[in-house]
């Protein structure tokens, strides 16, 4: 078996895009919406720019049980055992930590990149040439990859990564994260050279990320080494669903990558965004000559410059006069219009609906 035929993707899928509410809904989450007009939701173009990376039989798709039905529809190329099902959320770190039991059982030769399934990737020849040289590093260092991004502009919704001296052309060494930062420091950040966007995309040995769960996050390994002897059997789905409700919620960055010595950064520039924000959508969606985006729907405007708009129902026409960098969002049964800087309001509106009603427009 060659070095590529180790080669495993984690795509995970189990976030609910609150941030991009009320198009992205609980029961219909961003990652399996087209939000770009192009046929693939973003978890099929996850999917897609891996192909010419990894064995398709290497790829995992680790989601939230409720939204099984979704991933196998948009995916029918994946057997059930590429599709993981978390009983309950409990974050990145026991999502990666199970998924790694699960490679490493059938491959202890394994390694991995893992990815979200909502980001957007402009440059995929770029992407793919970055991805094999960061397997190819993994694969000859012991050593915990994250892919950098060249920041483009002093963005606050995003974590920066500090770098530290260069230990092969392309590979840094971390010297730390940082959480999203105000203007005035992300300012800094961007001016000093220093820093890179945190992409949240991985690479690693399955030898190397078992060890720093098993020395910087034991509490979490431990739930998992119950189950030694299941994963990759029969027994594997019985056992997460006893015991994953156990796991602390935690990110792998705050549990494993800030603490972690031998953490590196592969510096890149293929054109990626988290689409987190509505904001972030606006900028990486075609404009017409007003500014406009529209996502998929009938609009006539007048004086109206810098809005997106975004609603469900094909037939339903928009009209607006006067209205400048606005959000409107209609998802049917809730319309939200909000000036597109204030959408960091979009999460407290959402605890609002939630207390309010109970769920019902969640």
């Amino acid at each position: 078996m060659n070095a590529n035929n180790h080669r495993y993707c984690v795509i995970m899928c189990g976030g609910i895009g609150s941030r991009f509410w009320p198009y992205s809904r609980t029961r219909m989450p961003k990652q399996f919406i087209d939000f770009l007009g192009t046929g693939r939701s973003l978890l099929q173009m996850s999917y897609d720019r891996i192909l010419p990376l990894v064995d398709p039989a290497h790829i995992i798709v680790v989601t939230n049980a409720t939204y099984a039905p979704i991933v196998r529809q948009q995916l029918p190329e994946l057997s059930d055992s590429q599709i993981l099902l978390e009983p309950c959320r409990r974050n990145t770190a026991p999502c990666i930590a199970w998924a790694v039991r699960h490679i490493r059982a059938c491959d202890p030769e394994a390694s991995m990149i893992v990815t979200p399934s909502d980001h957007l990737i402009t440059n995929e020849r770029m992407f793919e040439d970055c991805v094999r040289r960061g397997f190819e590093f993994v694969e000859s260092h012991d050593a915990l990859l994250t892919l950098g991004i060249h920041p483009t502009r002093p963005e606050t919704g995003y974590g920066y990564i500090q770098i530290d001296k260069e230990v092969e052309p392309g590979f840094l060494k971390v010297k730390t994260f940082v959480e999203k930062p105000d203007i005035d420091l992300a300012r800094v950040f961007v001016d000093s050279g220093e820093f890179y966007w945190n992409s949240g995309i991985f690479l690693w040995s399955a030898k190397a990320i078992s060890k720093a769960f098993s020395d910087l996050a034991p509490d979490l390994d431990q739930e998992f080494e119950k189950g030694e002897g299941v994963f990759g059997t029969p027994g594997e789905t019985a056992f997460i669903n006893e015991h994953f409700p156990s796991c602390p919620s935690i990110s792998v960055d705050f549990a494993i990558m800030e603490k972690a010595s031998n953490v590196y950064v592969e510096c890149a520039s293929f054109g990626w965004s988290d689409l987190g924000t509505w904001s972030a959508l606006y900028d990486n969606s075609p404009k017409n000559r007003e500014s406009n985006v529209t996502q998929n729907c009938n609009v006539i405007t007048y004086d109206s410059t810098g809005n997106i708009f975004a609603v469900r129902q094909p037939d339903k026409l928009v009209v607006t006069a006067g209205l400048n960098d606005y959000i409107i969002a209609d998802a049917g049964d809730v319309l939200l219009i909000c000036p597109k800087e204030r959408e960091q309001d979009i999460k407290r509106i959402v605890n609002d609906v939630q207390e309010r009603f109970n769920g019902k427009f969640l």
